[in-house]
């Protein structure tokens, strides 16, 4: 069941608009949180000339002292992470500073072996080896022991993070590691305006400050990095608003430039080379290769491909990420189907939280599984493997569902767990399991209302009003992604006719909407399973549509786009929701 809320703000932006396009667009922009002519300003031209001073980061300016007084003289080891944020941190960092100070190496954890960030074995690596400085980027906030153990051995700590401290709320203060200098913005001591760059901008603003308090030349940082931070930026899933919009857009033009042999390589290879690459490429098809690469062997390799300078080995490199990705896609498909026939067996799908065991999958992809399955019921999900010790796993949350405050409520059963309101990590023992998920589904607080999906349309809009001129001007409001999310429009009492079955898997339906008069072809990627059901409940089967060409109506939620096909242009109606009304 979906819950359709059309978005109504009470600024008049919509007002300044001269023309009917401009209204529709300014509207939309309204609906995305900007209320002033001063930040409608900001949001249609993205400068970097806004963002805030990387110094007013709380401990920036200690961390840049730090590093430029170690330069020449010490021995430097970053420590990232194996997603797709860490390794970008890792590359901005490891690129820059080796540049200074040849003694500078990496490590990035091995998901398994290692777990998150860094860890003790790793600080004993590094007192073995005479590291004199750490610098951690994606990850360190949390890490108190393994930080002690360093500095007690003479080991400088930079801590570069975007996490959540843990905080000691008798004193409303935070739990800090003792490094020399934790920058953080999520820090409550932190001055810093905006609280929601990922591991890679902050990495990015790290060596852009230290890079102008060594004299580079203006730009010569920005050109070299802040394509990377966009990437971080996008497949971290951080909000497109503000800073993070900024460093996105600008990030993405030099990106579809790139002289990154690595980059480069694995556009071609993803046959991406002729496309204009936005946020959908850098998410869904650039990300999920370096992501594989930590999720089913080890992160050094998309940090390898970055570094290369052989266009052989890049090539070597890249098509090894796509061998991965293959790997992993065909790993979560055989994973997925397992655990939904243990949920549909179960009835677990009936709980207001999902928790699902299966052995022998591969920890690495319990993330994707927790997501996809919450995808597919709308429900807070849990899925479990096995770990070292026990059962591991990952879970993914609804919006109206604070995740990690629901898991740290059965702390008593749990081994680990940590996360965030959306997201999260957790171990148990394999006995505890049924205890757990009997404990956190009785004390959810779920109701119904609280699992129909929501869909938030920004303006109610005849199809009519679709041409090129508006869609063009709604380009203006990308980079599209996360709280910015493309326009959705919604339009009663349409008729759906010549309704046609596409692609290999027929699960691409074509079809003409009209509206009194006016028609325009439409198309519908996805529910296409709820479409059928929805015509067998009402007599009318697609098969029989298919042959008759009969129409159905609707009421439907839709994106307008342009569609271009051997050289010709037309609009297309892109429909994602709909409510079946009657057939004719």
């Amino acid at each position: 069941m979906e819950k359709w809320l059309i978005r109504s703000t009470k600024t008049s932006l919509a007002d300044l608009g001269k023309n009917q396009v401009e209204k529709i667009l300014y509207r939309i922009i309204s609906n995305r949180g900007i209320e002033t002519e001063e930040e409608l300003e900001d949001f249609l031209n993205p400068s970097l000339s806004k963002l805030n001073p990387a110094e007013t980061i709380k401990d920036m300016l200690k961390a840049c002292d730090i590093l430029i007084d170690s330069l020449g003289s010490s021995k430097i080891r970053i420590i990232g992470d194996y997603d797709v944020d860490g390794i970008m941190s890792t590359y901005i960092l490891y690129d820059f500073i080796k540049k200074l100070n040849e003694d500078t190496d990496y490590r990035i954890p091995h998901r398994i072996k290692d777990g998150y960030g860094v860890n003790i074995s790793l600080v004993e690596e590094a007192i073995k080896d005479q590291v004199d400085l750490i610098i951690t980027c994606d990850n360190g906030i949390s890490a108190f022991e393994p930080i002690e153990l360093g500095v007690e051995n003479n080991i400088k700590f930079i801590v570069l993070d975007h996490h959540e401290p843990k905080v000691d709320l008798e004193n409303n203060i935070d739990f800090l590691p003792k490094a020399d200098a934790v920058v953080d913005p999520k820090r409550r001591d932190c001055p810093y305006p905006f609280k929601g760059l990922c591991g890679g901008a902050i990495a990015y603003k790290f060596v852009e400050l230290v890079g102008s308090l060594l004299g580079f030349e203006d730009g010569e940082i920005v050109r070299d990095y802040l394509e990377f931070a966009a990437i971080a930026t996008v497949c971290d899933v951080m909000e497109l608003v503000g800073e993070n919009r900024i460093i996105v857009a600008n990030g993405l033009k030099l990106l579809n430039n790139t002289t990154n042999l690595g980059l480069k390589t694995l556009i071609k290879e993803s046959n991406l080379e002729d496309k204009t690459l936005d946020p959908y490429h850098l998410g869904f098809i650039i990300g999920p290769l370096f992501n594989a690469s930590g999720r089913l062997d080890s992160a050094d390799i998309g940090l390898s491909l970055l570094l290369e300078k052989d266009i052989k080995k890049a090539k070597y490199l890249a098509d090894n990420l796509r061998e991965l990705n293959i790997q992993r896609t065909k790993l979560t498909k055989e994973a997925l189907d397992l655990y939904l026939q243990d949920i549909d067996f179960n009835k677990y799908y009936k709980n207001n939280v999902i928790v699902s065991y299966m052995e022998g999958v591969h920890e690495s992809i319990a993330g994707i599984i927790a997501g996809r399955v919450k995808e597919r019921y709308n429900r807070p999900t849990i899925i479990l493997t096995d770990g070292e010790n026990g059962a591991k796993g990952s879970a993914r949350s609804i919006d109206e569902f604070d995740i990690i405050k629901a898991i740290g409520g059965q702390k008593e059963l749990l081994n680990t767990f940590g996360g965030h309101k959306g997201a999260a990590g957790l171990s148990l023992d394999i006995d505890k399991i049924d205890e757990f998920r009997r404990q956190i589904n009785a004390s959810s607080g779920l109701t119904e209302e609280d699992f129909l999906r929501k869909v938030y349309i920004d303006l109610g809009l005849p199809t009519s009003y679709i041409d090129e001129n508006l869609i063009e001007s709604l380009e203006i409001m990308g980079p599209y992604g996360n709280k910015n999310p493309r326009p959705l429009f919604g339009a009663k009492d349409v008729y759906l006719g010549n309704l046609k079955l596409l692609g290999k898997n027929k699960n691409v339906l074509k079809m003409t909407i009209r509206e009194d008069s006016h028609l325009v072809d439409g198309i519908m990627f996805s529910n296409l399973e709820e479409f059928i059901k929805e015509l067998d409940k009402i007599n009318k089967p697609l098969p029989n549509l298919l042959v008759t060409g009969g129409e159905i109506k609707a009421d439907i939620v839709y994106q307008g786009t342009i569609n271009e096909w051997n050289g010709n242009k037309n609009i297309q109606i892109i429909v994602s929701n709909f409510r079946i009304k009657e057939g004719m």
